[in-house]
């Protein structure tokens, strides 16, 4: 006889700062995508980090804009949500993209829903208790936890900043200046 199947998730990793996560959504099924960046704010908000929101016109833009974001903010992690209804081809290049984020070294909790129907999907995005915005947002605090533990300090020599600094490509302290 088979037993209900139970799930776990560990609890939300401490930090002494937590910085800001960027939530970069595709609202093409808007009340998909609404439901689950709700889920995904009230996990950052839980863990007492900060968010800011990017929409993007389809998933496939969603890797993209994360990898825009990552070479020239400073974000700590990335919450990718959305939602993919019936094209496989779509669901698995973004997958795919999003998993070399991840190989990177770039911290991506990924809350794509991918179903066959609508009804499936606004059930998977709003589950009591499983919105898989949340179990992103969720994910992408355990990666940056996880870096910052296994993190080590740079002293700023070469072309990396010291840990701590952020540079821009465009900052006039960036490099010798050529007359």
């Amino acid at each position: 006889m088979a037993s209900a199947e139970t799930h776990h998730i560990p609890e939300l990793p401490a930090f002494d700062k937590l910085g800001k996560l960027l939530i970069v959504v595709s609202p093409y099924y808007k009340d998909i995508a609404d439901n689950l960046v709700l889920g995904a704010k009230q996990a950052i908000d839980t863990a007492g980090g900060g968010y800011d929101l990017v929409e993007m016109p389809r998933v496939l833009e969603i890797p993209s804009a994360i990898a825009i974001a990552d070479r020239t903010s400073n974000f700590d992690g990335y919450v990718a949500l959305g939602c993919v209804i019936d094209d496989l081809v779509i669901s698995g290049e973004t997958m795919r993209a999003l998993g070399q984020l991840g190989l990177a070294g770039i911290c991506v909790g990924n809350g794509i829903v991918t179903a066959e129907v609508t009804a499936q999907s606004l059930n998977e995005a709003s589950q009591c208790g499983l919105n898989k915005g949340a179990d992103a947002a969720i994910a992408a605090l355990h990666l940056v936890a996880l870096s910052r533990k296994w993190g080590r300090e740079t002293k700023g020599i070469g072309f990396k900043p010291a840990s701590g600094e952020f540079l821009m490509a465009d900052s006039p302290n960036n490099g010798p200046k050529i007359a």
